[in-house]
């Protein structure tokens, strides 16, 4: 069969829409940050990642309209004040794209392995292999700059062991704890790193935005993060553990909104929902039950401020809805 006669699947179909929509608030984000970006190298990967969008977005567009499914509204210039000032720092912008290069790697794998058709493998291969190109420009520029924070590392024992026993869980004689885990390290650290991100900018959006609203659900988001950080850093520090650096300090005191309370406030959004996976990856992975414990905290709030954000957003006609699956019952009923 030729591939123009296999019809896109409710999978294929939501992760193309997800992509365009998640896709185009970035690329706000990022158009508004080469605005101010002062450092050429910087600004070159800026000017790469909104070029490298601006293909996918055609592509994705072109895969829907073919299917006959609505082009979403996503984000556009109208959610864009390109005159206003500076917000975040230099340093700020590119740790940011280092993040979301991180958060569009994830998704790309995810599109991928549930695309069936060969053109959309080859296009969220593709887009994956963007992403990959993208994380090493990222990470070898702030290391170059100095601004890289690497994990803390560990140092090798002389023989491979096996687990002795329930204490490895539960901690060993009076509740005394094990140390953390190499495999614990990985989402105990990307974890953190992504809450400072989330903290900062909710930070920035909440002095820039102009709705009451959604500024205080942004100061709760804020500190809820500072919460979450220090209740992981805290299990970094009883293993005498660095925890990266907070980047507060990278935000300016503009009170000139850059973008609009639609855009700030579905970004944040995004960025929960997101992270959530994180953490259920992190829950998963944990071996320690106060660590579990923590993920599992969490995993709880995290969804009370999900259905905050989701009140907000869709009081303010701002959610936009995907494509539905065929409802049966309403089309029987209007025959």
């Amino acid at each position: 069969m030729d591939k123009k006669d296999i019809k896109l699947t409710s999978s294929e179909v939501g992760s193309l829409w997800e992509e365009y929509v998640f896709g185009t608030s970035t690329d706000i984000v990022n158009k508004y940050m080469l605005s101010i970006i002062e450092d050429k190298k910087i600004k070159a990967l800026f000017e790469e990642a909104i070029k490298t969008f601006a293909k996918q977005k055609k592509q994705i567009t072109t895969f829907l309209k073919n299917d006959g499914f609505p082009i979403p509204i996503g984000f556009t210039e109208s959610d864009l004040n390109k005159d206003a000032g500076r917000l975040f720092s230099d340093k700020f912008c590119l740790h940011y794209l280092y993040i979301i290069t991180i958060h569009g790697l994830l998704g790309h794998v995810t599109s991928l392995s549930i695309s069936a058709r060969k053109d959309l493998r080859h296009f969220f291969d593709s887009a994956d292999d963007d992403g990959k190109k993208m994380y090493h420009k990222t990470v070898e520029l702030l290391q170059e700059q100095g601004h890289f924070q690497r994990d803390p590392y560990f140092y090798p024992e002389s023989n491979p062991e096996f687990v002795s026993g329930k204490q490895f869980l539960d901690g060993g004689f009076l509740g005394k704890k094990r140390p953390l885990a190499s495999t614990e390290m990985v989402a105990l650290s990307l974890n953190i790193k992504k809450k400072i991100m989330q903290k900062a900018l909710s930070i920035g959006f909440s002095q820039v935005t102009q709705s009451k609203e959604v500024r205080t659900f942004l100061d709760s988001v804020q500190n809820d993060s500072d919460s979450q950080i220090q209740s992981l850093g805290k299990i970094l520090h009883a293993d005498s553990l660095p925890i990266p650096t907070s980047m507060e300090s990278e935000i300016t005191n503009s009170q000139e909104s850059p973008f609009s309370d639609k855009l700030m406030l579905f970004h944040i959004g995004f960025l929960m929902q997101i992270a959530q996976s994180f953490h259920g990856t992190g829950l998963a992975t944990a071996m320690r039950y106060d660590l579990a414990t923590s993920y599992e905290k969490i995993i709880l709030k995290n969804l009370k401020f999900e259905k905050e954000w989701f009140n907000l957003m869709t009081k303010n006609k701002w959610l936009e809805q995907p494509p539905l699956a065929p409802n049966r019952k309403r089309i029987a009923k209007d025959k």
